[in-house]
């Protein structure tokens, strides 16, 4: 079963922590996003494989954005 970790407000994307294919543990930093100057991490809710990172360091996400897929 996959997961789609969204984008929570509209940032920029400061750096991107992991690559397809990675295997995560709950709580790993997947990606940090920058809004009005706060680095804001994005963290795993579960562990898990990377499917799809769909976003790279300097993208402007909006709120609602798909950012990484996550599989079981």
């Amino acid at each position: 079963m996959a997961e789609q970790v969204a984008a929570e407000m509209v940032a920029n994307v400061h750096s991107v922590a992991v690559s397809e294919g990675d295997r995560i543990e709950a709580g790993a930093t997947l990606l940090v996003l920058e809004s009005m100057k706060m680095e804001i991490p994005v963290l795993a809710e579960n562990a898990g494989v990377v499917a799809d990172v769909k976003v790279a360091a300097g993208d402007v996400v909006q709120e609602g954005d798909i950012l990484v897929v996550l599989s079981a």
